[in-house]
């Protein structure tokens, strides 16, 4: 059996190794927290993220401690720029900042400032291409968006691509195509009767030539609008008589 000095001794030394071991390991990350942010790196959906947005932030934090550099603000702040939908970020020593960005992918316009989103998010952003429009009350973007999809490929056989989505405040639907042809639609089972109605399309296209708008709230029909009135039958001329 040890005698218990040498017990104590051992212990001592023990617990003075890793004191000495935890101050070099503390001395070790504080060192790596006093280093400066060296470099910032963008990945992912960065395309449409204004490249001179991204480098003066880049800039903002090049050469700042690691130790103060806030992530959680860092992350906010890249949310805030356009077209960002949400980030990651994180440090990965010695100095280098890694953001990842998730982007928003535009779906149709909202008004003249924003944009809806595939996921019917709402963001401010600037984009030059041709994109549908949705008008409907504050909060509804998500809701039209959901049935966008299905929207867009009843009324294909129609012929004309859908240029406007609208959803009132009564929560009724309505369609208007590149066409300028207008679809009432109704509250319920909106995609089923789109459906119906461009089943009968071939049948009553000619007629329809000069209608602009169909009524699809009828529970076994629909009803054709604007149709321009029917010429009078003219009376043959009657041939002279000899």
């Amino acid at each position: 059996m040890r005698p218990p000095l040498a017990l104590a001794l051992r212990a001592a030394a023990g617990l003075a190794a890793a004191a000495v071991l935890a101050a070099g390991a503390w001395a070790g990350w504080d060192a790596l927290q006093r280093r400066p942010v060296t470099d910032v790196r963008f990945t992912g959906e960065t395309a449409r993220v204004p490249a001179d947005a991204l480098e003066r932030l880049a800039a903002g934090l090049r050469g700042r401690a690691v130790r103060d550099v806030p992530l959680a603000q860092v992350r906010e702040a890249v949310r805030r720029l356009p077209w960002v939908r949400d980030c990651a970020v994180r440090l990965a020593f010695p100095g280098t900042l890694q953001v990842r960005v998730e982007a928003h992918v535009p779906l149709a316009r909202w008004d003249d400032a924003r944009l809806v989103s595939e996921r019917g998010e709402l963001f401010a952003a600037r984009y030059e291409g041709e994109l549908p429009r949705f008008t409907g009350p504050e909060g509804s973007a998500a809701d039209m968006a959901a049935e966008w999809g299905a929207i867009v490929a009843a009324a294909a056989p129609l012929g004309s691509p859908v240029r406007e989505l609208r959803l009132t405040a009564r929560r009724a639907w309505q369609v208007r195509l590149a066409s300028g042809f207008t679809l009432d639609l109704g509250r319920g089972e909106i995609v089923p009767r789109l459906t119906r109605f461009a089943a009968a399309w071939p049948q009553v296209a000619a007629v329809a030539a000069s209608a602009t708008r169909a009524d699809l709230r009828y529970p076994n029909g629909f009803a054709l609008r604007g149709l321009a009135p029917a010429k009078p039958a003219t009376a043959a001329p009657r041939g002279r008589r000899a």
